[in-house]
């Protein structure tokens, strides 16, 4: 500084500090929703109709990018709205896709005429249900085009598409991929 010149008081940067955290705030919140509606959703399982393969409480995640420029394959893990109940997510195992034919027989699940492997059932028999009100199923069954056929692991416990028929594509919200708690289970969905 030069003789005679004075110091500037120094500025208060609490509005400039306020204002860039709000800024970032914003920014996280908005990064959230964006991950959560267009990326990926975390769920945590309510019910034993997938167990050995998700367990009551179990958390997982449920990626959704697979089914922009795809449609769900036979044999993946999908959460999708509940034909009765629409707030209600579901999760269940995609065991024949638009098209193809299932038929329940001697409590195997035959799709086009060929007996499905399943160890994910654990030996547990598929057996037809009495279907919800207002739904009919006989089988053979066809899947209509823009449908899934759906059931739980636990076989003799799961309402699935033997209960309220197959499900409209449009209705699939992910396909589940990761379950990450309890830590102990960590690992990958198959």
């Amino acid at each position: 500084m030069y003789a005679g010149e004075h110091a500037e008081p120094k500025r208060s940067h609490t509005g400039r500090t306020l204002l860039s955290i709000l800024g970032m705030v914003v920014l996280i919140v908005a990064l959230s929703w964006g991950l959560r509606t267009f990326v990926f959703q975390a769920y945590e399982i309510p019910s034993g109709s997938m167990e050995e393969t998700i367990m009551t409480g179990d958390m997982v995640f449920s990626e959704k990018l697979s089914y922009y420029a795809g449609t769900p394959a036979q044999g993946d893990i999908i959460t999708f709205a509940d034909p009765e109940i629409a707030s209600r997510t579901l999760i269940k195992r995609v065991i024949a896709t638009e098209g193809q034919t299932v038929d329940l027989r001697d409590g195997n699940v035959y799709v086009d005429g060929v007996k499905l492997t399943e160890p994910y059932t654990d030996g547990k028999p598929s057996y037809p249900l009495t279907t919800a009100y207002g739904t009919s199923i006989t089988y053979p069954y066809t899947v209509p085009a823009g449908e899934v056929w759906v059931m739980g692991d636990n076989r003799t416990n799961s309402q699935d598409s033997r209960y309220f028929g197959s499900i409209p594509v449009d209705s699939v919200t992910g396909r589940a991929v990761l379950k990450y708690w309890p830590l102990s289970s960590f690992g990958l969905l198959e």
